[in-house]
């Protein structure tokens, strides 16, 4: 375990590693009946995708985990299955088949933007400042994400405002933040994992912990087949490529895949790596080389972009780096083995589809909201007296909360922050790399707008 882990050189041990992988696991472990869920909309037997959620999250979790040795979890990403299903299929009128080839393809330019160092480049032309404000905005955003998912923000009025707590999983998630509160303040190790297990508990006489429909192991394999590979059958890249009117429509939709799915990873490794230690300074100096992957950042860019690409082969959206990676790390992982353990529980829900998926919102939502206050300390380090600093932060803090998206909150604190610094004529500060993104997130806005 020493040896390929380094668990005493990043301060850590066995126990604190599986502490925090189970943390991570049972916070995103949702994903396993949802994006299945979404997913089948779009005509994919729910089962495949249910298999092939599992496959693609172990597969990318175990290469992060042993290849990169970060505690960071992967699995399909909440909005980009929306997006795949909502706008592309239905929206835009693809087939499944080809939505599932356009991520394809978002993997492989990816694996490209990552090979040719051309994301390690973009973290580094982010100023201090913006990766500060990106830090406190993922705690935010991770906060907000746990808020929406117990639905104690209510949104009837037209207008966010907290709902009327008249329903058990209302109660139950104020239990169990106190529990996790109180835990951390007295300092007891694994506070949050444990506040997850006893409001899961908790919940059983509450009536809120129970089972969903999902279908057995056996069924599942059965229906893997129609989706695996699913995109070099002729309704796959072969038609998404033969229709010349819908040609631009497709790359338009690839590039929106694509940078947001870069910038998300790109947030949630800036936000969440560089407090912890994770990427550490001597990390950020071994990324000033260029030859082959010297740092845990290159690697880790690297075992994200492979992963989306692979998951496409099984059957599923986007795979991408998890911003609930965030819990296992506040529990205190810092190694792969955080996300081996994060590979192991995957593998076995497979076969425990109904226990899993008993598991609430509301026993997980207290666990994202006390990790992104734990991650509001990254706002410290901006100059809110000066207004210059202090716009773009603000944009990019906030922005990814009201966006419900990582990318859109750097996407728009990019852009005021060049705003900003041409006003000051201060533009011989904005890194090129800075100024080429930023054109991109503009045109993406612009495509979003039309399509």
């Amino acid at each position: 375990m020493e040896k390929l882990f380094h668990l005493k050189q990043n301060g850590t041990n066995v126990k604190t590693e599986i502490v925090a992988g189970l943390t991570t696991f049972f916070a995103m472990a949702y994903i396993i009946v949802v994006n299945p869920s979404i997913l089948s909309q779009t005509g994919m037997e729910w089962g495949a995708v249910f298999l092939a959620t599992i496959i693609a999250s172990i597969i990318g979790t175990l290469i992060m985990g042993l290849f990169a040795n970060v505690p960071y979890a992967q699995a399909p990403g909440m909005g980009l299955n929306a997006f795949f299903t909502y706008t592309v299929c239905f929206g835009l009128g693809f087939t499944w088949q080809q939505a599932m080839s356009m991520v394809f393809l978002c993997g492989l330019i990816n694996i490209l933007l990552t090979v040719t160092k051309i994301r390690k480049y973009i973290i580094k032309a982010i100023p201090h400042s913006l990766q500060n404000a990106i830090g406190g905005g993922i705690g935010i955003f991770v906060a907000y994400i746990g808020l929406l998912n117990v639905g104690i923000i209510s949104f009837d009025s037209g207008v966010p405002a907290l709902a009327t707590l008249d329903q058990p999983a209302f109660w139950l998630f104020l239990i169990g933040l106190a529990l996790i509160i109180v835990l951390q303040v007295l300092h007891v190790k694994g506070a949050i994992l444990i506040g997850i297990v006893a409001a899961t508990l908790l919940g059983i006489p509450m009536g809120v912990t129970s089972p969903q429909d999902t279908v057995s192991f056996t069924e599942a394999c059965k229906a893997l087949p129609t989706t695996v590979f699913a995109i070099f059958k002729p309704e796959g890249l072969v038609s998404l490529f033969t229709d010349a009117a819908k040609l631009p429509l497709a790359l338009i939709t690839i590039f929106s895949f694509s940078i947001t799915d870069t910038f998300d990873t790109i947030g949630t490794f800036i936000g969440t790596g560089r407090k912890s230690g994770i990427f550490s300074a001597e990390d950020e100096k071994a990324m000033e080389t260029n030859a082959g992957f010297k740092s845990k950042m290159d690697k880790a860019l690297f075992a994200d972009a492979t992963a989306t690409s692979i998951g496409a082969l099984f059957g599923t959206s986007n795979t991408t780096t998890y911003v609930e990676s965030a819990a296992g790390i506040g529990a205190g992982g810092r190694t792969g083995l955080t996300s081996v353990v994060v590979a192991i529980c995957f593998a076995i829900s497979a076969f425990l589809s109904t226990f899993i998926s008993a598991i609430p919102y509301a026993a997980t939502a207290p666990a994202l909201v006390i990790v992104g206050i734990m991650m509001l300390s990254s706002f410290k380090e901006i100059n809110w007296t000066d207004f210059s600093d202090a716009v773009p932060a603000f944009f990019a803090g906030l922005f990814m909360a009201l966006c419900y998206s990582i990318s859109y909150g750097i996407g728009f604190g990019f852009i005021t922050y060049c705003l900003v610094k041409v006003c000051k004529k201060q533009a011989k500060e904005i890194h090129p790399i800075l100024w080429v993104v930023t054109g991109l997130f503009i045109l993406n806005f612009v495509v979003l707008a039309l399509i």
